[in-house]
């Protein structure tokens, strides 16, 4: 089965909550909600495949220093294998707005719950709800 290397981010603002994106129409899975991030380009680390998607989904920009592994994910779709690094990150330049036409919303921790997640994101919500 083939492995999909994805990075993810929880931004974390200063009153705590954590930004979702939600999936838009046309792409697989749409309408659920996620953590910001995409995929990893052959050659490109986690971080600066995170780094370059956040510019052009979010138009922010931070830097590897301020992306702290939290922990991944592990999952299996019918036709490939997801493994899904989760970075925190409190510190970037720039207003968090939607580039690419997702809907977003910031979410507090404990309600992160109510918003419908792919799989592989779910099991994400429990770790970062304890660590904040």
């Amino acid at each position: 089965m083939k492995i999909v290397l994805v990075s993810a981010v929880a931004l974390i603002d200063p009153d705590g909550r954590v930004l979702l994106a939600q999936r838009p129409e046309g792409k697989s899975l749409a309408g659920l909600w996620e953590f910001p991030g995409g995929k990893v380009e052959p050659g490109e680390s986690p971080e600066a495949a995170l780094i370059r998607e956040l510019k052009e989904e979010l138009a922010i920009d931070t830097w590897a220093s301020c992306l702290a592994p939290l922990t991944f994910a592990s999952h299996s779709y019918d036709d490939f294998h997801l493994l899904m690094p989760l970075y925190a990150c409190r510190k970037w330049d720039g207003f968090v707005q939607s580039a690419e036409g997702q809907n977003l919303a910031w979410v507090r921790p404990e309600k992160l719950k109510d918003f419908p997640m792919p799989p592989a994101d779910v099991p994400l919500v429990a770790m970062l709800r304890d660590w904040l």
